[in-house]
């Protein structure tokens, strides 16, 4: 499975680290992604995804249907 939110998207970020002396070597930048039960009280039961934390915040503050609204998504896009 790849390193991608299942609802955000958002996905590792390349770079380079540069030293001292300037030299450039690749770097990847993880997103804190965090595999999470969300229960969905409009189907009766828990989901399973992959979300990142700044998207689990979200989803705390205004529930996760109307976060999904917001996205464009729908239930059915998680299942």
């Amino acid at each position: 499975m790849s390193r991608k939110c299942d609802i955000t998207g958002k996905r590792p970020l390349t770079g380079n680290n540069v030293s001292h002396a300037h030299n450039k070597t690749k770097k990847r930048q993880l997103p804190n992604l965090q595999t999470k039960r969300i229960f969905v009280p409009e189907l009766g039961k828990s989901i399973r995804v992959k979300v990142s934390t700044s998207a689990l915040r979200s989803i705390d503050k205004v529930g996760l249907s109307a976060f999904l609204r917001k996205n464009g998504l729908s239930l059915s896009d998680l299942t």
